[in-house]
């Protein structure tokens, strides 16, 4: 019976060995195509993901990011769940979904209220009976405003909202067509600075943040400094207050943990790069913990956080499990053709190891040397004719290695009974 099966069991070892390294090889040339959801094309997000996919390329070619263009975070999070994209820019207010996974905090994004002169606007609550000009649906700033926007009595029915593409809003805001424009963006934006320069417009302080984080706990409190947007007659004129939230990188759940990892990489260790191409990636930081980000992290980034250099077993994990996975399966399969040779031939080995066990046996009972030397004499017999045996091919090599264990320890048996007799 075991010779029936011994044939099929070493064929599917080396078969299994052969596949996982294949599947190693494959892994170490694979090329990793990546989208990465951002936001409209002249936002801050679709500028530094550009960015960022440059430079991951250029130090890992086997990571392809292409950068898609979209209405925002909430929208990237309908992508991400789906899986149409694996990376996305959010900010750290979106409502999340299960499939997502922290990367890293990006920079600040601040409340912009940019108002023009005539509408006599000067805070969040003289925007009723206003028209207000708000990123697309689906964008991050759209849904903030929804958010925020009803602790300062504002609701869709004493304010006409207009929803439109950042460019479309701005310009519609330059031109009168409407009075204020809400836009969550970096400082120093340069389509907030062209509004600015025509001194036509200007920013309107958003206060009252600790009241709203009561409600609303993501937000942070900051300042638009003086001369942010321009120097010369500083723009603004003065710090204003405002509110602020994060852009955060998140990925798929299933995106590869070492890709992943090395993006996560490139963000603190390339970042002299980045800041080079894309300035306001120096506010780039760390996790104050690398537990959290607001959502669960990705592997690949909790083990760039908590690793400074990941040690040689955490390194090269994959290749030394699958070394081990084929050192068992070809000792595996060895073992079996071992067996599956043996088993063809005529082996006496096994009634000698039997007599032998025997002697054994009657050696603990033994008290009398007399008796000793008679078991010693059999034990020597034994091994002459299995020395015949294997000479004349009536048990094979290994076999004969297997006799010998056992004739070993009866020896040794005796002569430890001798001392005591």
């Amino acid at each position: 019976m075991q010779s029936k099966f011994a044939y099929p069991v070493v064929l599917l070892s080396l078969i299994a060995a052969l596949a996982f390294a294949m599947q190693w090889v494959r892994e170490l040339n694979r090329t990793h195509h990546l989208v990465i959801a951002t936001a409209s094309r002249d936002g801050e997000y679709f500028a530094f993901a550009s960015v960022l996919a440059e430079v991951v390329n250029r130090h890992h070619p086997e990571i392809k990011i292409r950068v898609r263009e979209t209405a925002g975070s909430v929208e990237n999070m309908s992508l991400l769940a789906q899986n149409q994209v694996q990376l996305a820019i959010v900010q750290s207010d979106t409502p999340i979904n299960s499939s997502a996974r922290a990367v890293a905090y990006l920079f600040p994004e601040v409340f912009h209220l940019l108002a023009t002169e005539e509408s006599g606007i000067e805070e969040m609550a003289d925007l009723r009976g206003k028209r207000v000009a708000l990123m697309p649906e689906g964008s991050g700033s759209y849904a903030l405003f929804q958010a925020v926007s009803p602790h300062y009595g504002l609701n869709q029915t004493n304010y006409q909202a207009i929803a439109l593409p950042a460019d479309q809003a701005s310009a519609a805001l330059q031109q009168g067509q409407v009075d204020a424009m809400f836009r969550v963006i970096a400082l120093g934006s340069t389509s907030v600075s062209q509004l600015l320069e025509t001194g036509q417009i200007r920013l309107i302080p958003i206060d009252q943040v600790e009241a709203l984080r009561l409600s609303l706990p993501y937000l942070e409190a900051t300042q638009i400094p003086k001369g942010t947007y321009s120097g010369a007659a500083p723009i603004p004129p003065e710090n204003i207050p405002v509110v602020a939230v994060r852009a955060e990188l998140v990925a798929h759940e299933g995106v590869n943990q070492e890709v992943v990892r090395e993006i996560t990489r490139t963000l603190f260790e390339r970042r002299s790069e980045l800041v080079a191409q894309y300035p306001r990636a120096a506010n780039i930081r760390l996790p104050e913990s690398a537990e959290n980000l607001g959502i669960p992290l990705h592997a690949g980034a909790r083990a760039y956080y908590t690793q400074d250099s990941p040690n040689f077993w955490v390194e090269y994990a994959e290749l030394i499990g699958l070394l081990l996975s084929v050192a068992v399966l070809s000792v595996s399969g060895f073992w079996q053709f071992r067996l599956w040779l043996l088993a063809g031939q005529k082996n006496r080995a096994d009634r000698y190891n039997l007599e032998i066990l025997d002697l054994i046996e009657q050696v603990q009972t033994v008290n009398d040397l007399e008796h000793l030397y008679k078991i010693r004499h059999q034990l020597f017999e034994i091994f002459a004719q299995v020395v015949v045996d294997l000479d004349k091919d009536r048990i094979s090599p290994e076999s004969f290695q297997s006799f010998t264990f056992p004739w070993d320890v009866a020896i040794t048996t005796i002569r430890h009974r001798e001392i005591f007799c």
